[in-house]
């Protein structure tokens, strides 16, 4: 799985969201039902409980051909 980030994730990752990795969002999008995003057309939601932390992972995406995704935003759900 291959990813391409938007402008804003690479800032978010940047600033405040150093902890959520490449194979975090991964897990999240093989292991969530696809939820299409409320706002976006094209993109949708991977919403996902991460193991080992216990806590709750909402990754919106598009897809961006085959086996690669880009994510727009990731956050935690707390």
């Amino acid at each position: 799985m291959r990813f391409v980030y938007s402008s804003h994730w690479l800032n978010e990752r940047r600033s405040i969201r150093k902890e959520i990795t490449d194979d975090l969002f991964e897990y999240a999008i093989i292991h969530s039902k696809v939820i299409k995003d409320k706002y976006h057309n094209n993109a949708f939601n991977a919403i996902c409980r991460i193991p080992p932390m216990g806590r709750m992972l909402k990754v919106v995406y598009r897809s961006a051909g085959k086996d690669r995704f880009k994510i727009i935003t990731a956050y935690w759900i707390d």
